[in-house]
């Protein structure tokens, strides 16, 4: 699946406008760096960021997304749910076993070490819609994907925390079905349904949702960044290389294990969705079931790391064209 940032126009036939939310948007890593050093040395700038803006932000996110996307789409992923079901698997057992793999081998605290396998057992995140977006991979498998992942949640990140980290992480299932309903599902089915029945009004502003939903995006990582700057500033040098080699190695697996039986745009898709996840939930969880304060900071340099080195593969794969003879892995 071949996606432009702005469908039916090249960039030799964009407009001067068009260009520049397209240099904006691509700037994608500048700004999450930019977040990152506001969330740190001025965190009152970014904490005002609350739990109903923060559900309203995702919201945003996957409405941007669903507006790219037709129910043809969909029906082209689910004729081939095998695909759906690697990164699922990518994202339950290839990025929990780096977590722990890393945490022991490492050797790190009891705290950082729970944090950083709790943070590796989250599901997908809503910015890897955005990177899969902008590194032209299958959107719809993403949405999928994530959607899939998030739902799974209930059951595999207090299980695989347990199993990992030795002690059960309480989830509210009730809670996180009603947020992954309002926050995934009602806005990517508001999108599609808009893109469906009224194509003109979407094309028209579908061309600044991308940077709009990168400006947002770099909002909601830098949040988390400005709760824990104090710890950060005295902790988050030690944790910045294990976080950083989770992502890494998770973007690279997910890559090469797809590429064995996948196409180029479904192997891009599949690696984005096992290398960024939700490191928001991981780090409101370490928050709110966690005593000591160490325990959250694994999720919020994730965050960094995740959104950093995500939107960086993904620019620098919106500059790699997809080949003209790539496989559709969701031909019938």
């Amino acid at each position: 699946m071949y996606l432009e940032i702005f469908p039916g126009s090249n960039s030799s036939g964009m407009s001067k406008y068009e260009r520049i939310i397209e240099t904006l948007t691509t700037l994608f890593p500048v700004w999450v760096i930019v977040g990152t050093i506001i969330g740190i040395y001025k965190p009152a700038a970014v904490t005002w960021l609350e739990t109903d803006l923060f559900t309203a932000g995702l919201g945003f996110l996957m409405l941007s997304m669903g507006l790219t996307l037709t129910f043809e789409d969909f029906r082209r992923c689910l004729r081939n749910p095998w695909t759906v079901g690697v990164g699922f698997l990518a994202q339950y057992l290839i990025k929990p076993m780096l977590g722990f793999f890393i945490a022991t081998t490492l050797k790190l605290s009891a705290p950082l070490a729970t944090g950083l396998i709790l943070v590796s057992c989250c599901p997908g995140g809503q910015a890897s819609n955005v990177a899969t977006y902008i590194s032209k991979g299958n959107v719809a498998l993403s949405v999928l994907i994530t959607t899939c992942s998030t739902i799974g949640a209930i059951i595999m990140t207090p299980l695989l925390t347990k199993l990992l980290a030795g002690q059960l992480v309480p989830v509210d299932a009730a809670g996180l079905a009603i947020s992954t309903f309002q926050v995934v599902l009602v806005p990517t089915v508001v999108g599609v349904l808009s893109n469906e029945f009224f194509p003109k009004f979407t094309s028209k502003i579908v061309t600044v949702t991308p940077l709009i939903g990168v400006m947002l995006t770099t909002l909601l990582c830098a949040s988390p960044i400005g709760h824990v700057s104090d710890v950060l500033k005295a902790q988050g040098a030690q944790l910045l290389f294990p976080v950083a080699l989770l992502h890494a190695a998770a973007f690279a697996i997910g890559y090469w294990v797809s590429k064995i039986s996948f196409g180029e745009s479904t192997s891009r898709t599949i690696s984005i969705e096992c290398g960024m996840q939700s490191s928001a939930l991981g780090f409101l969880l370490a928050q709110k079931h966690f005593t000591n304060p160490l325990v959250a900071v694994p999720s919020a340099v994730s965050v960094v790391c995740m959104a950093i080195g995500g939107s960086a593969l993904a620019v620098f794969w919106r500059n790699m064209p997809i080949p003209v003879d790539d496989k559709d892995d969701f031909k019938e």
